[in-house]
């Protein structure tokens, strides 16, 4: 016969105010098998778990359900008392009355009864429990690092300068990402490039890093502590130990196509350094805008077409047009999701004329404008006809907050960066005009309300409160069509160049597949738990960062990157990891090879099995969970067609046993 101890938590006022809880525990004191009940204010204090850990010794408790807030916020902290008492950990139930009862039922009779319901419930679970006790995994000391902008640069040397190997992978040519774009940051003005290239370069140069540009992440495998990353790099058709970044090679290159650094408003040639402070600072040959691309994507190295002209002047002899591209595999512990943002683009941004005038530019292309080293050399130049502009108006939230055109969130940095955009303008034109036209400011970090007002009162920048409708071009001139909101008046606005704050939206999405980690409506990768866990995901071993997680600025994503790097380190830092023993375990017995769960299976964790007799004849073939790589998720117990298939600590015995109590509302 189970014994078992109830423990009720006030939890302040947030459970007692809407669920008596008193009555509560007199209702589990009549539960059979329950042979001590309480209620205290706060059960997560140390006298709540004192009042615990002595119910356990005294009275010789075979479980314990704690009745009181979300498991995913206190279970570890019970699980630790009960231990340190004598009892397996996962003899220990929370019952969650808060969030799912008390916040949720203002009637203070139906959520006492509700309460009362929850906690028979996971006494019946616990009643039908057995101990259980966690596996271990070795742990490989190096971490994967994906994506080589701020965050990724930030978080792959906190982890080497903490002492363990670091794997930075970056699909360009150059780590920076979009921050080496910037011309000066918020709210210091402080250049970019002055912040970003010292770390760019110390990544370069730690012994510890190493550094794989061109490159993504194809697949991978494994489990927390045992990754296997398969990486594939694509040829850059330069050799980078010889090359001397002279440059003559890109000057005697004829083909010339728009530079994505730039954001297409320049031009670069087919052979390259992305920009010049890159990092590594090689030259690339882009195979897709080669006149050679039939010799430089040729298997067995046959010359067909005759310009060879890099090849020709490098004195060097770096082209090597031999070059194929290169699968590299590595052993990882611990992988951080770096990936960045992109701008939004697509039919939200047709109505304010992007892609049918070019002097409206999005926020990326306008910060290339203002940056020196930027096609214009930092002055405001239309891009029609390279004229001075002497107009400029801005719009905010292009996508961000437009659940029709867009997406409902904001994306945080807008207001900060128009505010940038328009006092660097009017640094440069002092007689031109700004006007920004905005829903409302959102100015949430340091010194960044003052930033605002400093554009507003000591620039002169004029604030317009208001929607754009569309904007149009007249006589060769941009028309921005709004509203002042607050006068109730139409405006009509005449503009040299129209610079439109679109939506910040994830960079990559098919890393999360890769990683199989889960993302959010948006393709903004999913983290464990908002406030608890903010930058794990539910992949045990993978941590995520930056603008990959959310829209963020600077400081919000470097101090994240510092956060991800201490969870890999914290997980690095161990010689071998306890894993969760609540993972699908097999009934071989049963199992009817339908193999179901192998397909079902997120986490690749069920493999077939082959069951061989002691003379090594084959007899039959069963899934078999691996428990390193499980995650518990119960998609397989699910799918199985023969129920041989179980998540240890949530059987089918105990889940009914559960189902049973809510819908008598009586133990069973």
């Amino acid at each position: 016969m189970p014994r078992i101890g109830v423990f009720v938590c006030h939890c302040g006022e947030n459970i007692a105010r809407t669920v008596d809880v008193r009555k509560v525990a007199e209702d589990a004191g009549r539960i059979p098998g329950v042979v001590f009940s309480t209620d205290y204010t706060y059960m997560c204090s140390a006298p709540g778990q004192k009042l615990v850990m002595d119910a356990i010794r005294e009275r010789g408790l075979t479980g314990v359900v704690v009745s009181a807030c979300s498991p995913q916020l206190h279970e570890p902290t019970f699980r630790n008392a009960v231990q340190q008492a004598g009892l397996n950990p996962f003899l220990c139930e929370m019952a969650n009355i808060r969030e799912q009862c008390s916040w949720v039922h203002p009637n203070r009779a139906e959520g006492t009864a509700k309460a009362s319901l929850i906690m028979a419930s996971a006494v019946q679970k616990v009643a039908r429990g057995r101990a259980l006790s966690a596996s271990e995994v070795p742990v490989t000391k190096r971490a994967l690092v994906i994506g080589g902008g701020v965050a990724g640069i930030r978080t792959a040397l906190d982890i080497a300068n903490a002492g363990h190997e670091v794997v930075l992978v970056e699909k360009q040519p150059s780590i920076g990402g979009n921050m080496a774009r910037l011309s000066e940051t918020f709210p210091t003005l402080d250049c970019s490039q002055c912040i970003l290239t010292p770390l760019m370069v110390e990544v370069s140069r730690h012994p510890r890093i190493e550094l794989i540009t061109c490159a993504e992440v194809e697949e991978v495998s494994g489990y927390v502590g045992n990754f296997r990353a398969r990486i594939r790099r694509r040829p850059s058709f330069v050799r980078a130990d010889l090359c001397t970044a002279c440059g003559d090679c890109a000057t005697a290159c004829p083909a010339s196509v728009p530079n994505e650094f730039d954001q297409g408003l320049a031009w670069r040639k087919a052979i390259h350094i992305p920009f010049p402070q890159a990092v590594p600072s090689t030259y690339t040959l882009d195979a897709a805008s080669c006149l050679n691309t039939q010799l430089v994507s040729s298997k067995s190295g046959y010359r067909v077409l005759a310009c060879e002209r890099c090849a020709d002047v490098c004195s060097r002899k770096a082209i090597d047009y031999d070059m194929r591209p290169e699968i590299i595999e590595r052993e990882i512990g611990a992988i951080v999701a770096a990936t960045g943002y992109r701008m939004m683009s697509g039919e939200g941004l047709a109505d304010y004329g992007y892609g049918r005038y070019p002097d409206v530019v999005d926020s990326l292309e306008f910060e290339r404008l203002l940056s020196a080293s930027g096609p214009t050399g930092g002055e405001v130049l239309r891009p029609s006809d390279g004229k001075p502009a002497r107009d400029v108006v801005f719009v905010q939230c292009v996508g961000s907050r437009d659940p029709v055109h867009g997406y409902p969130y904001c994306s945080r940095v807008c207001c900060m960066y128009t505010a940038k955009h328009a006092l660097l303008f009017k640094h440069k034109v002092h007689d031109g005009r700004a006007t920004v036209f905005y829903i409302d400011i959102r100015a949430a970090g340091k010194g960044y309300e003052e930033f605002v007002q400093r554009a507003m009162e000591e620039e002169r920048v004029l604030y317009v409160r208001g929607r754009v409708a569309r904007v149009t071009q007249v006589d060769g001139r941009l028309v921005v069509y709004g509203a002042d909101t607050l006068s109730g008046q139409p405006l009509q606005v005449r503009a040299d160049l129209v610079v439109l704050a679109s939506a910040m939206v994830p960079a990559q999405t098919n890393v999360a597949a890769r990683l199989r980690v889960p993302t959010d409506a948006f393709g903004f990768f999913q983290e464990a738990h908002p406030k608890l866990r903010p930058v794990e995901t539910l992949t045990a071993g993978i941590f995520i960062t930056g603008a990959a997680h959310g829209p963020k600025d600077i400081p919000d994503t470097v101090a994240q990157a510092s956060a991800a790097a201490s969870k890999a380190l914290e997980l690095l830092s161990k010689t071998r990891l306890q894993r969760e023993p609540t993972i699908a375990r097999v009934d071989e017995a049963v199992c009817m090879a339908c193999f179901e769960c192998v397909r079902i299976c997120p986490y690749q964790a069920v493999e077939k099995h082959e069951v061989r007799a002691r003379d090594g004849r084959l007899l039959r073939v069963v899934a078999r969970v691996n428990p390193a790589m499980c995650e518990g998720c119960g998609a397989c117990a699910g799918a199985c067609r023969s129920s041989a298939m179980d998540i240890q600590g949530y059987t089918d015995t105990q889940i009914f046993a559960q189902l049973t109590a809510l819908m008598t509302g009586a133990a069973s």
